[in-house]
């Protein structure tokens, strides 16, 4: 355990120099996760009382503060109703007994009648704040919170339409389009608004899962329709009250189209995120992310899910190491997953990669 300091990671994400050692980042650890660090019943407490549980916000900053982060991620999902969920057993060796996922192949809107009908909420009424509030009350000295809106503007559109209907969408129904992200970006941008306003955060994020192995689910030149603008409109409403703005975003951002651009060009430089956060070895290694848009963004954790799982930990420890050699030296680096700390990530490996940051993160930074 070390005392949080916020500033510490607001200096990585900022790109202002080398703090004093690599901060951790994590987009989030399973509550299975947290529950078997911690033996409190961390499920309990959020099936009882929801994110804004004091039992459950009490664990998640004991949890967060003890393994050496310095701050809480918090994103509080907007009032979306859906009942196009799918469930299948949990087969983690930590299962949480169901695990559930959208259909992709039908939506609750799938025709502007549906989006006629659908209960909209208004902004005041959308999203639960006394989350952020009671959790802000809980932080310990120097501890912060990064978080918003959970789920991004492409994806609450493919979760409500089902991403087959919205693909097919594009060519067949682009009013039905136009309207579905022109009503979830006006929602949820009113909701960041006031997380911002309001001071809930420490710096600003969107996870908007936009890609696979390959590409994005939609092309370049739609996402620079309907997604890239928001996201402009985020980091603007970010950097107004001078907080970083984060994406998180699984997929191939990093092939060119036919302009020549890649879709990481345009969050770098159109929308000018502060952060990039979530990147997989065979798509591009982490630190040859750092090196490429060195000086623009801060990269954030990068170490491999498959590695995180498989490695022996010998192994993996020496993978960690090599990250932090490449990617701490100048700051504008935290260690952390590829990913998030899922149900199927053994403790150990989880533990083994702090526990390498704790001794090999010390600026400045002397790996042979």
């Amino acid at each position: 355990m070390r005392n949080p300091d916020i500033t510490r990671l607001l200096k990585v994400l900022l790109r202002e120099g080398e703090p004093d050692r690599v901060p951790f980042y994590e987009h989030f650890v399973d509550n299975e996760v947290i529950e078997a660090l911690t033996g409190k019943p961390v499920s309990k407490a959020l099936a009882e009382g929801g994110l804004s549980s004091e039992k459950y916000l009490d664990i998640l900053v004991d949890f967060y503060a003890r393994l050496g982060y310095d701050y809480v991620p918090m994103e509080v999902p907007p009032k979306l109703p859906r009942t196009n969920i799918l469930q299948t057993n949990d087969v983690a060796y930590l299962s949480r007994g169901k695990r559930t996922w959208e259909d992709e192949n039908r939506g609750v809107i799938e025709t502007i009648e549906d989006f006629e009908k659908y209960p909209w909420p208004n902004a005041d009424e959308a999203l639960d704040f006394s989350v952020f509030e009671r959790l802000r009350r809980k932080l310990p000295e120097g501890m912060g919170v990064v978080g918003g809106v959970a789920g991004g503007f492409f994806e609450h559109a493919s979760w409500l339409m089902g991403l087959g209907k919205l693909c097919r969408a594009v060519h067949l129904d682009r009013r039905l389009v136009e309207k579905m992200f022109s009503r979830v970006s006006s929602l949820i941008l009113a909701l960041d608004e006031t997380i911002v306003r309001e001071g809930f955060v420490d710096a600003l994020r969107m996870g908007d899962d936009l890609g696979y192995k390959t590409g994005t689910f939609l092309a370049p030149r739609i996402l620079r329709e309907y997604v890239f603008p928001n996201y402009r409109r985020l980091a603007d409403l970010a950097h107004g009250r001078g907080l970083p703005f984060i994406i998180h975003s699984c997929g191939n951002l990093y092939t060119p189209d036919e302009t020549g651009r890649t879709v990481m060009d345009d969050l770098v430089e159109s929308v000018r995120i502060d952060a990039k956060h979530s990147f997989e070895d065979n798509i591009m290694p982490v630190y040859e992310v750092k090196e490429k848009y060195r000086g623009k963004i801060a990269v954030l954790g990068g170490v491999d899910m498959n590695k995180l799982v498989q490695l022996p930990e010998k192994n993996l420890r020496e993978h960690v190491r090599l990250i932090i050699k490449k990617c701490a030296p100048g700051g504008a680096y935290a260690l952390g997953s590829g990913n998030t700390i899922a149900n199927y990530v053994p403790l150990e490996n989880y533990l083994a990669m702090l526990d390498e940051g704790f001794r090999r993160g010390t600026y400045p930074i002397e790996i042979s």
